[in-house]
């Protein structure tokens, strides 16, 4: 019989449950392309949270989106939603979208060449 190797302990992970508490929606809605950053706050309470929020408060000293957060941790992308719900409410994170509700219409060759470059992979 074989020993297991200390690797094999080091990856064994939490379930998605436990650190979102049973929850599966967020209380703030984040699209994957909101950009999150870490506020004064945040850093000051960086010792009373778990290791979860301790990396996406260290990870958004620098501006990073949703979807980066979540590939980043190696957690699933509605866990990653939820923990940061959690910190925006509690003001250690802060967040930045992009105003969606202009009236101009993109411009026609910008999307055009967009699609040949799409196509082209």
């Amino acid at each position: 019989m074989t020993e297991p190797d200390n690797e094999s302990f080091t990856t064994l992970r939490v379930r998605p449950y436990l650190l979102t508490g049973g929850r599966t929606r967020s209380a703030v809605d984040l699209p994957l392309e909101a950009l999150v950053r870490t506020t004064e706050s945040g850093n000051a309470s960086m010792a009373q949270h778990g290791r979860e929020q301790q990396q996406i408060i260290s990870l958004c000293a620098n501006p990073q989106s949703v979807a980066e957060i979540s590939a980043h941790l190696k957690i699933h992308l509605q866990v990653a939603r939820i923990l940061l719900g959690d910190l925006v409410q509690d003001g250690h994170v802060a967040t930045h979208t992009a105003n969606t509700q202009s009236t101009e219409r993109p411009d026609l060759q910008l999307l055009e060449r967009v699609l040949d470059g799409l196509q082209s992979l």
